[in-house]
């Protein structure tokens, strides 16, 4: 077997409305057709796809106090200053990468965590 593609990641979110502001209107992903009938959204990043799924909770374990030792899903943004400004603008938490490195981790309305890099020409 050789894998050749990531097609999508899956988000269960608690809450769909509340989710749809955050990855629509804060982060910008542009929606997209949903051939489904069960509650949710899904958003096109290129060729990859952000699948969020209405769940009635969310997994609640023990998240590592860094962010990014967590599961989470990253995009890569062109400006990171700019997309720290627009969490910071709605309220959402963030932490810098411990790395070092030119990333951000934020946590979605159902705390799910979300890594932004800055992107590398």
């Amino acid at each position: 077997m050789q894998i050749t593609q990531c097609l999508h990641t899956a988000i269960l979110v608690t809450d769909l409305e509340r989710a749809e502001q955050f990855y629509g209107k804060v982060l910008g992903l542009p929606k997209v057709e949903r051939p489904m009938k069960f509650p949710g959204t899904w958003y096109q990043v290129g060729e990859y796809q952000v699948h969020l799924i209405v769940a009635p909770s969310v997994p609640g374990e023990e998240k590592h106090e860094k962010w990014g030792r967590n599961p989470h899903i990253a995009f890569s943004v062109d400006n990171l200053e700019v997309a720290k400004q627009q969490l910071l603008n709605h309220n959402y938490p963030i932490q810098p990468s411990a790395s070092g490195r030119a990333a951000l981790f934020t946590q979605d309305p159902d705390g799910n965590i979300i890594e932004l890099s800055q992107a590398t020409s």
